[in-house]
């Protein structure tokens, strides 16, 4: 088994793959499942299932395969998905009213404790059960409540800014959104980069080579 600072974030990124086919077999019934069968669903090979498995102890048997059921559980505790981690949203225009609408975080390991916005009609209403609070409410509300976890939806141009201020409350971990590279300036942050706009050009190629 690997340790934790050996496993490659290639691997990493596939574990909630794994945790969501795992998923829907245990809603199907399924007990267990071979590494081949397995890999024929998700388009993997079985020896790239058991290789990305082995980083973490392997839980599988010879001749037996993979209990589905303690597989999904233990790729759920790799995951940290029953973690409790505290997170804001910066940003509550229409990308992060979305987010904090319909990522169920908790299902996730993660409580959204506060949405942050700078527009004033917006300011008091609620999503998801939180207000939106004022950026001059930021300070304060870190102080109180000490998230760790911040998501940026919010314009790159003041991006750099906002991550400083972040940075300087105590929040090291970011899910942005927001298209400014943070770990330039900081490269100790743990960054989840989204580019949306970068997927679908991505698409585009692909179904363009597709027509050829």
């Amino acid at each position: 088994m690997a340790s934790k600072s050996q496993v490659s974030l290639s691997v990493v990124r596939r574990l909630p793959r794994y945790y969501r086919f795992l998923s829907e077999l245990k809603r199907a019934g399924r007990d267990r499942i071979s590494s081949r069968e397995l890999a024929k669903i998700m388009g993997l090979t079985a020896s790239q299932i058991r290789q990305d498995l082995n980083c973490f102890g392997g839980f599988g048997q010879q001749g037996y395969g993979y209990n589905v059921t303690l597989l999904r559980e233990q790729i759920e505790n790799i995951l940290g998905l029953d973690d409790k981690i505290s997170t804001i949203i910066i940003g509550v225009g229409n990308l992060g009213r979305a987010v904090a609408a319909h990522m169920d975080f908790e299902k996730r390991g993660f409580v959204l404790t506060g949405l942050f916005d700078n527009d004033v009609d917006i300011i008091g209403k609620f999503v998801s059960g939180v207000v939106i609070q004022s950026m001059d409410s930021l300070e304060k509300f870190c102080e109180e409540n000490k998230p760790t976890t911040a998501i940026l939806c919010i314009p790159k141009t003041v991006a750099k800014g906002v991550c400083d201020k972040l940075i300087s409350l105590g929040i090291k971990c970011f899910w942005n959104f927001s298209h400014y590279d943070l770990s330039v300036d900081n490269p100790d942050l743990i960054v989840e980069n989204v580019h949306l706009s970068d997927s679908l050009m991505t698409l585009g190629y692909r179904i363009k080579e597709n027509n050829k």
